[in-house]
């Protein structure tokens, strides 16, 4: 198999790492770029030429074709291989619709929310503001209680009975919010969720990308 393209980013970007998942289910070969060193690659002139924001992730085809932006990624990835059906649920606009609806969902309710706490307690970018911490993991109870009505009854994927892009672009802020955000307490709120993420860890191209699921028991706060 020859390479598809390669991924501009940091280590342990779960941006990156949804991407990955979409490209070992559609069996394309992504790789990670090598020597990217943020705050320096991302300023060059070459790279700039192709990604004029200058942000990760980043993605450049082996055909030279370029796309930035996360979900832009997937999308892209997910619609170039032989999974592209199953991946996009083209088999009706409908189903198209739903894994839209829920790719959307992932960046605008899940994504939002779980960042914050993120920025202010692992990468310490900004100082912590308890205010912003409380109400971004408030919004955050609230969309995964409408997950939680998605997934009930044991349903194991967002869309039909097949894994979707929906699942893969929702599993990423959750698995990266697990870490310190989504702590016991709230799991309990949201046991269908839970048991939803952990049916997605154990899939292979999952674990592939993501490794072993990390929990914490209490919420990492400054």
């Amino acid at each position: 198999m020859g390479s598809f393209g390669k991924i501009y980013s940091y280590p342990g970007n779960w941006r990156v790492q949804r991407a990955q998942v979409v490209a070992s289910l559609n069996n394309l070969e992504v790789s990670l770029a090598e020597g990217f060193a943020m705050g320096q690659t991302n300023k060059t002139p070459e790279f700039l030429s192709k990604f004029p924001l200058g942000k990760v992730p980043a993605f450049e085809g082996a055909d030279g074709f370029c796309v930035a932006e996360g979900a832009a990624i997937c999308s892209y990835i997910a619609s170039s291989g032989p999974k592209a059906a199953q991946l996009l649920g083209l088999s009706d606009t409908k189903t198209a619709a739903r894994v839209t609806e829920w790719s959307c969902f992932a960046e605008n309710e899940l994504v939002p929310n779980v960042m914050p706490a993120a920025v202010m307690c692992l990468f310490k970018i900004v100082p912590f503001d308890a205010q912003k911490y409380d109400q971004s993991a408030s919004n955050l109870l609230r969309a995964l209680r409408r997950l939680e009505v998605a997934v009930k009854d044991g349903k194991k994927f967002l869309v039909g009975e097949e894994l979707t892009l929906a699942d893969v672009m929702v599993a990423g802020p959750l698995f990266f919010a697990l870490g310190y955000l989504i702590d016991d307490e709230m799991k309990r709120e949201v046991p269908e969720v839970n048991r939803y993420l952990e049916g997605l860890s154990q899939i292979p191209e999952f674990k592939g990308a993501f490794g072993e699921l990390k929990s914490v028991a209490s919420r990492v706060k400054q």
